[in-house]
């Protein structure tokens, strides 16, 4: 097995552990406020980071490195958690995963711009074409317009495709567990404070889908979730393995389903497999890696 198909295979584990994602979000945002969720879950997922990092590396990350970081916890700790949990409150998350059916194509022009790889022009095309029909989509189900929630869900995938894509590129000198939780240890002094003042008067108030949602966020989403994932980005190359992520859209469809009992309606069927299937056909056009 080659270094792209390990880097894909780390990359697809990595994808199934982000597609619950929002499902579990819209299963805790009724019941916790959107900035305890999206907050929170980074905070407490710093305390297993810190265990991390000093139980298994004594590296501190130099100048350089650290500014990258900064980035990435911009990207994948911050920006991401709040913009999703903001349209969780509105929308489905069956409709959310056609929204961000558009991240593959983020994270290739972001991976492209930062680690100077070279997709070719065939597979910007295709790209292109997906992006389109994601567009065509949320004015669809919009009437002809955005919904607060659908910006809300673009600035989320614009802000997360650049922590995708400079983590990726970190991982190459620091490896993909220690890229996300020194951005954790990073971010923590920002986030503490409005994560406790966010943080509900009674913890003990809840449904038991609530506490398990939001631990999934934690370890999972916001954690050991990028183990596998920048692993993935750093071995296959940013732009092949972001492509991958063309298999969340309907991994997140399928637990709305299964865990919301949200409804799948012929539309977002239909809008899922052409969305898909053009990043499927842009998976297969060459990118030119830097050497």
């Amino acid at each position: 097995m080659n270094q792209e198909t390990k880097g894909m295979l780390f990359g697809l584990f990595g994808v199934m552990a982000f597609g619950l994602t929002l499902p579990m979000t819209k299963i805790v945002v009724p019941y916790l406020d959107p900035i305890f969720i999206a907050l929170g879950r980074s905070s407490f997922a710093t305390i297993i980071a810190i265990f991390l990092l000093l139980k298994f590396t004594t590296t501190i990350p130099n100048k350089k490195q650290i500014l990258q970081l900064i980035i990435v916890a911009l990207g994948v700790v911050i920006g991401f958690p709040i913009f999703t949990t903001y349209a969780m409150q509105s929308v489905p998350a069956s409709h959310g995963a056609i929204v961000v059916g558009i991240l593959p194509l983020a994270t290739a022009i972001a991976g492209a711009i930062i680690a100077k790889e070279k997709p070719s022009f065939s597979f910007w095309l295709v790209s292109l074409i997906g992006t389109i029909l994601v567009v065509s989509y949320t004015l669809l189900q919009g009437n002809g317009s955005f919904h607060e929630a659908d910006i809300a869900l673009f600035i989320a995938v614009v802000s997360v495709s650049i922590g995708y894509a400079v983590g990726g590129r970190l991982s190459k000198e620091l490896g993909g567990w220690q890229v996300i939780c020194w951005a954790l240890v990073i971010s923590f002094p920002f986030i503490i404070v409005p994560t406790i003042e966010y943080a509900p008067q009674n913890l003990f108030d809840f449904p038991i889908s609530t506490y398990f949602g939001f631990l999934y966020l934690t370890l999972i989403s916001q954690l050991f979730g990028f183990f596998l994932w920048y692993k993935g980005l750093a071995m296959g190359g940013i732009v092949r393995v972001s492509q991958i992520q063309l298999v969340q859209t309907f991994i997140t469809m399928i637990a709305s389903v299964i865990l919301l009992n949200e409804l799948i309606d012929w539309q977002m069927i239909v809008f899922a497999i052409l969305v898909v299937s053009s990043v499927w056909v842009g998976k297969k056009m060459p990118i030119q890696q830097k050497v």
